[in-house]
Formats: structure tokens, C-alpha cells, sequence
């Protein structure tokens, strides 16, 4: 049997993700935009004959030349990334497969959190994680009811809510998207996404939406772990076309939300109307007609207007690079703007201010 040896791929290295690129596309691959960490093998003459990717506490991007398939070479893979994630801490580790190759993965000790027929199934290597999970949020929940004032609002009986936001950073748009679901239902669960690659840290966007909303006295915050991501880190690498993608991502998400419904006793799900985003449009469609037959409410509602329109994240992140904090006043609340008028918030101005593109994050 041929020697190989494991070596990192550095973005540097222009000859190994050249190979890189080929071999994944040979193997009906496009390298994920979001990766931080390869690895090939390669032969006695440096040619690569398999290899695989990590972002955060993913693996991606898994491949080996269907020359040398049936040698072992995907279980070095895996082994190898698995080594590199234990050595960083991350040891609670996650990944996305085509539905072909999740018996390999079973078999190398991972097990399935949800599916999307004919398409992908999403992994993670501990075998009660998201069950754990589960038992959290319903304990999030016993801890929190006692301080809480449920709606009594006879019309909202037995209804319970959820919104899921980014809140990149908290603007008003959010906070009447909370006032409406608060005002339709007995309790409101918020969670938000704990995925930490926005512009705004997670610790800053949770302080600053329940500072935002505590007016509501019906709401018990969760963050979405690991189990619910961004579209921008939504791996698709193995997908054949970007509408694919947003309907499996809605798809999977959706098979995710359900049990987190039935765990917490969640009957309906608030979501913002998005004018702009045409990938959020379509998601947003998917989401209501698999909710609809998953037998909860899905309420889309429409956004709230400013002076130049709907309100977006992206025109209040806009605002703040542009350093215009008498526009940004009008398009968030108090409590958002006293933060980014603070010495606190001086890292997270400057890294908005560092970055080029800061719409549609």
C-alpha cells in the first residue's frame, strides 16, 4: 500500500489549493466559503489523493480521488480534523453529508440530528447532544416562569410563541417584531443565534435585545446552540445550486424547530417580512408551508418603516460605519443606541468600520 503523508493546507500554499480545488470539484465538491482549517494527503510526489476542511466546530469539504477510494483514506481524514478540533477545545463537533455517505460517518461515531430527504443529513459526534440540549431549553424555561407575567388575553389562550433573530445588532425593526408575538401569545420564547460571526458579538446582541424588550414581561430567552446557523455559514458545498440551498437549509432548520416545539409546547412562530433579501424571501416561504404541515402557525409580519422605508441591520450597521448616530437614533431603540454611544462599544464600532461590506452579513 502507498505512504502518505497528512500536511496542513495553507491558503499560502497556491500549488496544494489548486489540487485542493480540483479534487473537490472532481468528486462533485465546490470548496466551502467558509472554511478555517484543511488538510490533504499526499503522495510520495506531493499529489493529493484526499482531503478535508473545519469552520468553527464543522467539519467540510471531506474528499478523497476516486483513485484510491476503498484504501481508508476518508477515516484519516476524519481522524486527523477531529485531532485538530480536539486540540483547539472543540470537542463538540458537528457536519453536513450527503445522504450516501451518512452510514460512513455513523460508523465513524457520529449520529443524526435531523435530515433532508434526498439531500443532506446533519451530524454531530456526541449521542445524546441534542437531546441535552432539549432537557436545557425546557429547564431555561421551568427557571424563568416564575418571574414571569403571562399574556392574559383570553384571545391568546394556549398559545405559545417563538421568534428566532440574529439581531446584528437590535433595531426597531426587532423590537416590534417581539411586540407583536408578545402580544399574541400567552408566553414568547426569543432565541438568538448563537453562531458567533457576526459584526456584533453574541454577548452584545443578547444584552442588547433583552434590554431592548423588557418592557414585554411574557418572554424567556434561549440561545439557538449549535443547531440553528446563519444562511452566510449554511454549508453547500455538495448542493447543487444556491436555491437548493435555501430550501434545504429552511427544510433542515424546520425538522430542528419542530422538535424544539414540541419540547417547549410552542405553537406559533413570528418571522419578519424581508423586502430585501431574496434568499430570505425564499426561506421565509419554505418555513411557512413546512411548519403548516408540521401543524404550527407560522405569522409572517410585516416590517416596521422608518423615514426611508423598512427597517433593516444592515442600514443600522451602515449608519454606524458611516458614524451617523443622528440617523442611527431613528433606527434603534434607547437601549441599542446608548451602547453604541458608549466607550463599551468602541471594539464593535471599529470592526464595522473595518469591514467593506457590512450589508447583508
Amino acid at each position: 500500500m502507498s505512504e502518505y503523508t497528512i500536511s496542513q493546507i495553507t491558503p499560502s500554499d497556491r500549488r496544494a489549493c489548486r489540487q485542493m480545488d480540483a479534487l473537490l470539484e472532481k468528486e462533485g465538491i465546490e470548496r466551502d466559503k467558509n472554511l478555517d482549517y484543511s488538510i490533504g494527503l499526499f503522495d510520495e510526489d506531493y499529489n493529493l489523493v484526499a482531503t478535508g476542511s473545519c469552520f468553527s466546530n464543522t467539519l467540510r469539504c471531506m474528499a478523497v480521488s476516486s483513485d484510491h477510494q476503498g484504501e481508508g483514506l476518508m477515516n484519516q481524514v476524519v481522524t486527523a480534523l477531529m485531532d485538530y478540533q480536539f486540540s483547539r477545545g472543540c470537542t463538540d463537533l458537528f457536519l453536513y453529508t450527503k445522504i450516501t455517505t451518512a452510514r460512513f460517518f455513523r460508523d465513524l461515531g457520529f449520529y443524526e440530528i435531523a435530515r433532508v430527504e434526498g439531500k443532506l443529513v446533519f451530524m454531530e459526534n456526541r449521542r445524546t447532544g441534542f437531546e441535552n440540549y432539549l432537557k436545557n431549553l425546557q429547564r431555561e424555561t421551568e427557571d424563568a416562569l416564575p418571574q414571569l407575567t403571562k399574556n392574559t388575553n383570553p384571545e391568546v389562550s394556549g398559545h405559545i410563541g417563538a421568534v428566532i433573530m440574529n439581531a446584528n445588532p437590535f433595531t426597531l425593526g426587532h423590537q416590534y417584531l417581539i411586540e407583536q408575538a408578545s402580544s399574541h401569545t400567552e408566553l414568547l420564547h426569543v432565541f438568538v443565534v448563537s453562531e458567533d460571526v457576526s459584526l456584533v458579538p453574541l454577548a452584545v446582541r443578547e444584552q442588547l435585545v433583552k434590554e431592548g424588550s423588557a418592557t414585554f414581561k411574557n418572554l424567556i430567552f434561549h440561545r439557538t446552540g449549535p443547531y440553528m446557523i446563519s444562511n452566510a455559514t449554511f454549508p453547500s458545498y455538495f448542493l447543487k445550486d444556491s436555491d437548493t440551498v435555501i430550501r434545504s437549509h429552511a427544510k433542515l432548520d424546520i425538522q430542528i424547530f419542530t422538535r424544539i416545539a414540541s419540547a417547549l409546547g410552542i405553537t406559533d412562530r413570528f418571522v419578519g417580512e424581508e423586502p430585501f433579501s431574496q434568499v430570505t424571501g425564499i426561506y421565509n416561504q419554505v418555513m411557512k408551508e413546512e411548519l403548516e404541515s408540521a401543524g404550527l402557525t407560522c405569522a409572517i409580519i410585516p416590517r416596521k418603516t422608518g423615514n426611508d422605508g423598512a427597517i433593516s441591520a444592515s442600514d443600522v450597521r451602515t449608519k454606524i460605519k458611516e458614524g451617523d448616530f443622528e440617523a442611527l437614533r431613528a433606527l434603534v431603540p434607547e437601549t441599542t443606541y446608548r451602547y453604541f454611544t458608549s466607550e463599551k462599544a468602541e471594539p464593535v464600532i471599529a470592526k464595522i468600520r473595518g469591514t467593506a461590506e457590512v450589508r447583508h452579513y
